[in-house]
C-alpha cells in the first residue's frame, strides 16, 4: 500500500465508513479488556506497575491521564504503560491466531489516556480509533512473523497500532505519521516470548512497553524526532499484508478467552471437558491424562508453579484446576489454588505429548486431543480440537458480557452496569464516552479475593 494511502486511512477513516460488525466487536473487544483490566488490578504486577508509573511518569508537560481503576494523575505514556501491563497480568485478553499475541491490550489503555488528555474524542471517535489500531497492529504482527527470525512479544508490533491511533487523535502530519510509525517499530520491545514461556516472570507479553513505546512515539514525531521507515509497513515484501486496509477487518479475526491463561493451553481444556460432558464423567473417575497437541502447548509444561505467571504459561495446571475445582479463574490463578494439594494431585496424573501433525498446523490452527484413562480401566479419547473464541465457534455477546461481570467483580454492581451502558451507547449518546472514562480511572472499592 502506498504510503499516501496509509496515512489516509489512519486520518481519514470515519464511523460511518466501519460495517457494523466491526462495531459491534470493537464494543466487544472493549467490555472484554475493561473486565481483564479490573481483575489484573488484583494482580502483585499490576501494583508494581502502577507504582512505579506514579514514581517515574509524572503528569507534567505532554498532557496527563490518570491510572486504570486507580485515580493517580500520570503522564499519558505512563498510564499506556500501567494500564497495558495490568492487562497482561491477568491473560484473558483478547487475541490473534496469525500474530500469535495481542493488540488490545495494548490499544484500549492508550486509547483512554489519549481521550483523558486531550478531550478530542467523543464515542464514536473513541469506536473508531479503537477499530483503526486493531488493523495496523495486526498486520504489523503478521509482517513481523513473516520477517523475523525469531518469536518477538506482542509489544513489539501492537506499539505501532498505538502510534497510528496517537498520529489520528493527536492530529499528526502524513509524514510525522510515518515517523511515529518508524519509531514504534524501533523502539517496541523486541523480547523473546519464548524466554517468558521457558521462564514465566513478570516480563509477560512485552506490552506495557508496547504501548509505552507507540504513546512515546507520537509525541517525539510531533517535535520533529524522526524514525521512518516501519519496515513492517513499508518493505516490499511487507506491502501485500496491508493491501486489503480499510476493506478486510482483522478485528473480526480476533479471538475471545474464555479462561485466564495461555491460549495454546486453552484446546486441550476444552477436550478434557467435551469428554467430561459426553461421559458424564467426575473429577474423581480419572486416572491420568494424556494430551497430545502442538510443540509450543507442549513446551508450556505440567510443572507446578510457584506465581500466577507460572500459572498462567502453563498447561497442566489450569488443566488439573478445571479438574479439581470446576473453574479456572482468579482464585485458581491466585494463592489459593497455587497452595490447592487437590489440583497438585491431578498435575501429577498430566502428561503432554507433542502431536507433530498438530504441530504442522500451527499458528493457524491451535488444537490438542485428549486421552482419559479412567479408574475403571476404560480410555477415552477425544478428536483434536480448537478452543472456543475462535472466530469459528466465536464466544456469544452473553458469554463476554458473562465473563466481563465475572472479571469485574470486585467492582461495585452499580459500577458494573455503569460501565457496560456506556459501552453500549458509546455511539449513540454524546456524554458516553465520559461516563465511560470516569468509571474506568477511579479507584475500585477493596477487591474481593486475595491478591494473586
Amino acid at each position: 500500500m502506498p504510503r499516501s494511502d496509509l496515512t489516509h486511512v489512519i486520518h481519514g477513516l470515519t464511523y460511518d465508513e466501519l460495517p457494523p460488525a466491526v462495531v459491534r466487536q470493537a464494543k466487544r473487544c472493549l467490555l472484554d479488556l475493561v473486565g481483564v483490566a479490573a481483575a489484573g488490578r488484583m494482580t502483585r504486577m499490576s501494583a508494581i506497575a502502577h507504582d512505579y508509573a506514579a514514581a517515574q511518569f509524572g503528569a507534567g508537560g505532554v498532557g496527563g491521564a490518570q491510572l486504570l481503576f486507580d485515580g493517580r494523575w500520570v503522564s499519558r505514556a505512563g498510564a499506556a504503560f500501567a494500564g497495558a501491563t495490568t492487562i497482561d497480568s491477568f491473560d484473558a485478553h483478547d487475541g490473534h491466531r496469525l500474530t500469535k499475541g495481542h493488540s488490545g491490550v495494548a490499544l484500549f489503555p492508550a486509547l483512554v489516556a489519549m481521550a483523558q488528555s486531550t478531550g478530542r474524542l467523543d464515542g464514536r471517535r473513541f469506536l473508531t480509533t479503537l477499530a483503526l489500531g486493531y488493523e495496523i497492529a495486526t498486520r504489523a504482527g503478521v509482517a513481523l512473523h513473516a520477517s523475523a527470525c525469531d518469536y518477538h512479544t506482542s509489544g513489539a508490533w501492537n506499539a505501532l497500532g498505538v502510534a497510528a491511533m496517537g498520529a489520528r487523535v493527536f492530529g499528526l502530519s502524513p509524514e510525522q505519521t510515518r515517523h511515529a510509525l518508524g519509531i514504534a517499530e524501533y523502539h517496541g520491545p523486541r523480547s523473546q516470548m519464548m524466554r517468558c514461556i521457558d521462564h514465566p516472570t513478570m516480563v509477560k507479553d512485552g506490552s506495557g512497553w508496547g504501548s509505552l513505546a507507540g504513546m512515546s512515539a507520537c509525541d517525539l514525531a510531533a517535535a520533529g524526532f524522526t524514525g521512518a521507515p516501519a519496515l513492517t509497513v513499508e518493505a516490499e515484501p511487507s506491502k501485500p499484508i496491508w493491501a486489503d486496509l480499510g476493506t478486510r477487518w482483522r478485528i473480526l479475526e480476533a479471538y475471545f478467552k474464555p479462561w485466564p491463561v495461555c491460549r495454546w493451553a486453552q484446546p486441550a481444556i476444552e477436550a478434557v471437558a467435551l469428554l467430561m460432558r459426553e461421559h458424564r464423567l467426575e473429577a474423581d473417575d480419572i486416572a491420568r491424562v494424556q494430551i497430545s497437541t502442538f510443540a509450543e502447548g507442549v513446551r508450556l509444561g505440567a510443572a507446578p508453579p510457584t506465581s500466577t505467571e507460572a500459572a498462567q504459561y502453563a498447561l497442566g495446571f489450569p488443566l488439573a484446576a478445571m479438574l479439581a475445582r470446576g473453574s479456572i479463574g482468579v482464585a485458581e490463578m491466585s494463592d489459593s489454588g497455587l497452595g490447592d494439594p487437590r489440583i497438585a494431585d491431578f498435575l501429577a496424573r498430566i502428561d503432554l505429548v507433542e502431536d507433530a501433525g498438530l504441530s504442522a498446523e500451527f499458528p493457524a490452527s491451535r488444537r490438542a486431543a485428549a486421552r482419559v484413562h479412567l479408574k475403571s480401566g476404560a480410555v477415552l479419547q477425544s478428536p483434536p480440537m480448537t478452543a472456543r473464541g475462535d472466530p469459528e465457534q466465536p464466544l456469544s455477546d452473553a458469554d463476554i458480557v458473562a465473563k466481563f461481570r465475572e472479571l469485574a467483580s470486585g467492582l461495585a454492581p452499580s459500577r458494573i452496569s455503569a460501565i457496560e451502558a456506556a459501552i453500549a451507547e458509546l455511539d449513540a449518546r454524546p456524554a458516553a464516552l465520559d461516563d465511560l472514562v470516569a468509571q474506568l480511572v477511579s479507584p475500585p472499592a477493596a477487591a474481593k479475593g486475595a491478591q494473586c
